[in-house]
């Protein structure tokens, strides 16, 4: 029971932290409106590593559909709990993102872009092209498995949290060099359970949730991708 419960409670933290800076920079009358793109990706990669460091020990931290089943796929992860993570990873992250909305309620209702509004909850193209986008959301989340997988090979890399430090560094990489291209999800759990909260809370002028895109890219590309990544791994004789 414990390490669904850690997924649960860690990946709600995720999105409390993650989805709350895009709101904290992006939303009318945030204290921190403005403060750009630099601050979102930083405080990303922190969203990933507090809880990891907090609930690394209980469940693994994968906090992440794509990873679960990635290291299951190579033997790395029982496949008995993939559904039970993938389940509290998105029970999670829609818990999260409800928590978002009510601590930045006054916010939303000062904010008139519905575009705005959304992309506080979830991720989309800079330029939309279905195909195209899955795959940079492939690409992107390759590297984050492979990387997640080759940092096990540098020695010391477990102590004393270090390896935590190298998650940062990883979603902060991703983010920067990869991001503007669609939001760099990596995780259909980040995207779907936000996404979900974003069609049921009375969000004032919402608009739509962006279904034909959050239904395929944001989950399609992380999974296969993640894959992908894990087996490439597992296949080069160490």
């Amino acid at each position: 029971m414990l390490p669904y419960l850690a997924e649960f409670l860690g990946t709600m933290m995720l999105i409390m932290l993650g989805d709350g800076v895009v709101a904290n920079v992006t939303l009318n009358k945030s204290g921190m409106k403005g403060a750009g793109s630099i601050q979102i990706t930083l405080a990303w990669g922190l969203a990933v590593m507090v809880p990891a460091c907090i609930f690394g020990a209980a469940s693994g931290a994968s906090f992440n559909p794509a990873l679960t089943i990635a290291l299951a796929s190579i033997g790395k992860f029982s496949w008995a709990m993939v559904p039970g993570y993938i389940i509290a990873q998105i029970a999670g992250a829609f818990v999260g993102a409800v928590i978002v909305y009510l601590m930045f309620k006054d916010q939303f209702d000062a904010t008139e872009e519905a575009g705005t509004k959304l992309g506080v909850f979830s991720t989309g193209p800079s330029v939309r092209n279905i195909g195209r986008n899955t795959f940079c959301e492939a690409v992107a989340t390759f590297v984050l498995v492979f990387a997640l997988l080759g940092f096990g090979n540098v020695a010391g890399a477990g102590g004393v949290g270090v390896n935590y430090l190298f998650v940062f560094g990883i979603i902060t990489s991703i983010g920067m060099s990869l991001g503007g291209l669609t939001g760099y999800a990596l995780n259909p759990a980040r995207d779907l359970g936000p996404r979900l909260a974003h069609a049921i809370l009375p969000i004032k002028g919402k608009g739509d949730s962006n279904w034909s895109y959050g239904l395929i890219v944001p989950i399609f590309g992380p999974i296969i991708g993640g894959v992908i990544g894990a087996l490439l791994y597992a296949a080069i004789p160490w």
